[in-house]
């Protein structure tokens, strides 16, 4: 009997432990798709063409979109003015990676 109720404990926990795992993955995912579009929003303000592909887009809107939600945070900001605030620092992260790669095309 206290087999069968430790196996049974084992696969409530192996379920619970699952539903965080994948809440987690689902969140990341999310994370990422909202960098991408903040990013490829920041490219839009920008003029000009920029030479950075899709993965240094999408860092550049995630590392925005993290930055926006802390300021935004710590100022108490409301949602929209943190999507502003997220598309603007990610504007200057593009603006950073870009003046990387210029540096590497020179030399």
């Amino acid at each position: 009997m206290q087999i069968l109720l430790i196996v049974v404990l084992g696969v409530i926990l192996l379920i619970v432990l699952a539903g965080f795992v994948i809440g987690l993955a689902l969140k990341l995912l999310w994370f990422a798709l909202v960098g991408l579009v903040i990013g490829a929003l920041a490219r839009l303000v920008l003029p000009g063409q920029q030479e950075l592909g899709i993965l240094l887009t999408a860092l550049a809107g995630m590392g925005g979109a993290l930055l926006g939600a802390i300021l935004a945070n710590v100022l108490e900001l409301n949602t929209l003015l943190q999507y502003l605030l997220a598309i603007a620092i990610a504007v200057v992260l593009v603006l950073v990676f870009e003046g990387g790669r210029l540096r590497e095309r020179l030399t």
